[in-house]
């Protein structure tokens, strides 16, 4: 397997590896493989999730965090929480989530040339107007939250965003900041 350092930000599906031994889920308590379900589909063969379940109720709590951030019905569409998490990880250098939320992205969005380029040459790259706001703004939140200002949010509000839907951004971008720390701290991402 290649580690992060040898294939950049690709747009494909990537592997997580943990540095730390996970859940051999065949050991698993009833506690823990209902935390698991309730994480995600797949967190019964995720290494990630059978890392962090080993601290079950904390993963419990991140999980309801991460679900009703990036699922809830409010706010800013699906797709918009998608790109504001895809500019945050891939400023913070995280392989893996940029790639799974750029994908996702667009998969909602149908722009794959706009997440190609995100992914292949960084959060500076020629876009849209509101696309460009939300990016711009999630990444000076995940440098330095202070630097974020009353013009960046005025000119997502100048782009037709509702205060609800900047919320959903900053949440995204909150919950990306952590998720990719925690990744990067404890494994690495790997080719299929």
């Amino acid at each position: 397997m290649k580690s992060t350092h040898d294939f950049g930000f690709p747009m494909q599906s990537l592997n997580w590896k943990a540095w730390a031994p996970v859940l051999d889920i065949a050991k698993a308590t009833p506690d823990e493989i209902k935390v698991l379900e309730e994480s995600h589909a797949k967190a019964k063969e995720n290494p990630y999730y059978l890392l962090l379940v080993q601290e079950a109720e904390v993963l419990r709590q991140r999980s309801k965090l991460f679900n009703t951030i990036m699922y809830g019905p409010r706010g800013a569409s699906r797709a918009e929480r998608e790109l504001a998490a895809t500019a945050e990880s891939r400023l913070n250098g995280c392989p893996y989530c940029a790639s799974v939320h750029a994908l996702r992205y667009v998969q909602m969005k149908g722009d794959a040339d706009l997440m190609q380029r995100l992914m292949k040459d960084g959060v500076e790259v020629e876009m849209p107007p509101r696309p460009r706001a939300i990016v711009d703004f999630s990444v000076k939140l995940a440098a330095t939250p202070s630097a974020a200002t009353k013009e960046d949010v005025q000119r997502l509000r100048d782009q037709g965003m509702e205060d609800v839907e900047i919320l959903d951004i900053i949440l995204s971008v909150a919950m990306f900041a952590n998720a990719n720390r925690l990744m990067q701290t404890l494994g690495e991402a790997v080719m299929p």
